[in-house]
């Protein structure tokens, strides 16, 4: 668990098996422009450093916590390596 946020810490392997309900975890339009913001930052990290970053998101059952490289963005997903995907609509924040 990851102690400040309750968050189940999860290999980006075990994300492949995990369900993602079609609504957003975020509701405020400024919170949604931040994930944005944030997730293209991540997306630079990942590519010019290979930092590794913590993002944070919800499945189907709970919130959840993973520690990778950002790989690539589409509009509708965060690509982590080996083609493993999270919806940005389940993101909920992300830590550099």
């Amino acid at each position: 668990m990851d102690t400040q946020t309750k968050h189940q810490v999860i290999d980006k392997e075990a994300v492949t098996g995990l369900r993602f309900p079609e609504t957003d975890v975020l509701t405020d339009k400024e919170e949604i422009k931040q994930r944005a913001a944030d997730l293209q930052r991540c997306l630079s990290l990942g590519n010019l450093e290979h930092s590794k970053i913590k993002i944070y998101f919800e499945d189907d059952t709970s919130p959840k916590v993973v520690d990778t490289t950002v790989w690539g963005l589409t509009d509708k997903r965060v690509i982590l390596k080996q083609g493993i995907v999270i919806p940005i609509h389940r993101v909920t924040k992300v830590k550099f």
